[in-house]
């Protein structure tokens, strides 16, 4: 086996290629043992061989020469941002110029190298692995929703096929019966001309045989025939044959008939992904830490809005909430000292249907008479949704920066939920698989779930709906018995949090239901609420509670 080239045995002198390395010229890179040092100091003397232990090598700096002295240079010219030798400390070129020892600058750039390495190794590196676990995952449910489509069209499809059959069959059986009623009315006819042919024949045949007779008795007992009656021809019956009117269809096509595919987009968030960092926060993670609800939920704050009908509230952060109810002013509250910190009033002057927070902290709301839908920024409202033949009620900022909006037809006869990425209609959720409508006319409060389910509270028909994300229904959940009260459910306000639960504001029976991501109840909040209506949660899953009459925001301590 080559010493020199087995992986398996100690490094040799560069030298003689047999003896250990036991020494290492920093000058020229060289491994060698202690017998071969002084060689290798006389080899080349113009050089200022450093030979230190193995174990320290690459120890010794190699000072750049200077270019225009060729000395070395152990200077570095702040101004110059130059290596310099002893001799260009006294040109004119660096006359009145800072100096360093290059060593320092040098251990400084070493110092900014390692931490930069130190960044792209254990925070930014890792970022990017997220991000491209994040994309492919995004592929992944891409391509099963993209999945669900088509099979949904297809189904679609094999529905429309079977009541076409039904269609077909149904039209055929009815011609079947329309031909059998002509024919049976013709046949009729033609047995009763048959009859009278046969009567006349008769006629011919008998009188024939008298005249052909020489019996003059038989001639004069002969009566006449009553020509008249044969000669009243019976009536020509003509059928009429029923039309078949095709259904038109507009220069050949049925899409509008069968169903419509909207277009489908792709947005950028430029705040869609953030840095990773070495502290976890309560959102780090796919799986949030498992939380068990409180025997006794409390009552940690309240705080009075002054408003004398409150309807909505959100949530900025853990300290700061946003309120509105009757009138035309939004008011942002500060929990712990309880007063409000500022007011916004809508751009119409007209109430606020409902409010909302996104990821970026930016309040949004919607109006129902001007039928915008409005996002406030610096204190500045833009009109972000304009609506035609449709009035905007509930909204909620989703997880992926999008909005979902609860709007209803101007006849009042249909409702239905819009996702919007911007002012771009992405997404339209209004009917089941049966074609029924999924929601009431009166549906004022939506939100997303954790595992992006949409939920919506429908007090007209005293139900709570969540469908997947690709607006499939899930369930609905309509109560449980018995209530504090024994009242009729009549939900209002909806929030999530962190474990997914969902929770409902029950107007009727002064309480909260909480039902979990599959709809099963969990158990009621009271907490002395007078009116609840709406509802929100903060980072650390404390619920807020605006009461109605009370004009007062409860912040109530659920999870532990």
């Amino acid at each position: 086996m080559d010493p020199r080239t087995s992986a398996q045995d100690v490094m040799r002198c560069d030298l003689c290629e047999t003896a250990v390395v036991q020494m290492h010229c920093d000058t020229c890179l060289v491994n060698l043992c202690t017998a071969c040092v002084g060689e290798h100091m006389i080899s080349d003397e113009s050089k200022d061989h450093k030979v230190v232990k193995f174990q320290a090598r690459k120890s010794t700096p190699l000072y750049p020469s200077c270019i225009l002295h060729y000395n070395q240079c152990i200077l570095y010219c702040k101004q110059c941002e130059l290596s310099v030798c002893s001799e260009c400390l006294t040109s004119d070129q660096h006359l009145g110029h800072k100096f360093s020892d290059i060593l320092n600058v040098v251990n400084e750039k070493k110092d900014k190298i390692i931490k930069e390495q130190s960044e792209l190794r254990e925070t930014i590196y890792p970022t990017y692995q997220d991000i491209a676990s994040d994309v492919q995952n995004r592929m992944s449910q891409l391509e099963k929703e993209y999945g669900d489509l088509s099979t949904a069209i297809t189904k679609h499809g094999e529905d429309w096929h079977r009541e076409i059959d039904k269609l077909v069959q149904k039209l055929k059986a009815e011609v079947d019966e329309m031909k059998n009623t002509q024919l049976q009315t013709l046949q009729k006819q033609l047995d009763e001309i048959n009859k009278t042919m046969s009567g006349i024949k008769d006629e011919i045949n008998t009188s024939c045989t008298v005249v052909e007779s020489n019996e003059v008795s038989k001639l004069f007992n002969l009566k006449s025939v009553n020509i008249e009656r044969y000669k009243n021809l019976p009536e020509k019956i003509l059928p009429s044959l029923p039309k078949f009117t095709q259904g038109r269809i507009q220069g050949g096509d049925i899409s509008n008939l069968f169903g419509i595919l909207s277009s489908s987009s792709l947005t950028s968030d430029k705040h869609g992904y953030s840095m990773k960092t070495t502290q976890k926060s309560p959102e780090a993670g796919s799986s949030p830490p498992v939380k068990q609800l409180l025997d006794e939920p409390e009552t940690a704050s309240t705080t009075d809005t002054g408003y004398g009908q409150l309807y909505n509230v959100a949530c900025v952060s853990d300290e700061e909430i946003w309120a509105s109810g009757n009138g035309s002013t939004m008011k942002l509250y500060s929990i712990n000292q309880g007063s409000p910190l500022k007011s916004i009033r809508t751009k119409s002057r007209y109430e606020p249907s409902d409010i909302a927070v996104t990821k970026s902290g930016d309040l949004v709301y919607t109006d129902y008479r001007d039928r915008t839908v409005n996002i406030v920024k610096n204190e500045k409202i833009e009109e972000v949704i304009r609506l035609q033949n449709w009035k905007p009620r509930g909204v909620c900022s989703t997880s992926s920066g999008d909005l979902l909006v609860i709007m209803i037809s101007d006849d009042n006869k249909q409702t239905k939920v819009v996702c919007y990425s911007g002012s771009t209609e992405k997404q339209t959720i209004q009917f089941d698989d049966q074609d029924k409508p999924l929601y009431s006319f009166n549906s004022d409060y939506i939100t997303e779930n954790r595992n992006l389910d949409i939920c919506v509270s429908d007090f007209g028909a005293k139900v709570v709906v969540v469908v997947n994300q690709a607006g499939k229904l899930r369930f609905r959940y309509t109560g449980h018995t018995p209530t504090p009260k024994n009242l009729p459910f009549y939900p209002r306000g909806i929030t999530t949090n962190s474990q997914s639960h969902i929770l409902t504001a029950d107007r009727n029976d002064d309480c909260v239901h909480i039902i979990d991501q599959d709809g099963q109840f969990l158990r009621y909040i009271n907490c002395g609420l007078n009116n609840p209506i709406g509802l929100c949660t903060d980072t650390n899953d404390n619920l807020f509670v605006a009461e109605n009459h009370e004009g007062k925001v409860k912040k109530i301590k659920l999870l532990q």
